[in-house]
């Protein structure tokens, strides 16, 4: 989705943690290698945690919004919970990690 619609103001931003079953165990300098070996050119971040006391201050407001909440309100169950933000900074939708980032494509063309 990146390199479709990155000309048309797609930004995909990722945060690894390594909250859920320790998969995120490396430096950043690691995790971003393995990102590239899948031609990943999204924007990647430091590591973080999204759950718990120490969340990210991004991860805490995403959650917080009434469209950011998930079956388990403010919790992140799991890696790869994705969310669509509008351009004026407004969460549209919450996807849980099971979702494939199709569904999600299916309602970018609503936001770009």
């Amino acid at each position: 989705m990146h390199a479709k619609y990155s000309e048309r103001g797609l930004r995909i931003l990722a945060f690894p943690s390594n909250q859920f079953g320790k998969q995120e165990p490396g430096t950043e300098e690691q995790i971003k290698k393995f990102a590239q070996s899948y031609k990943a050119e999204f924007d990647l971040f430091s590591k973080i945690d999204v759950n718990g006391a120490d969340a990210h201050p991004l991860w805490k407001w995403l959650k917080e919004q009434p469209k950011g909440r998930g079956t388990l309100g403010d919790y992140i169950k799991w890696n790869f919970t994705k969310f669509l933000i509008d351009r004026e900074g407004k969460v549209v939708k919450r996807y849980s990690p099971m979702q494939d980032p199709s569904e999600v494509e299916k309602d970018l063309h609503n936001y770009l």
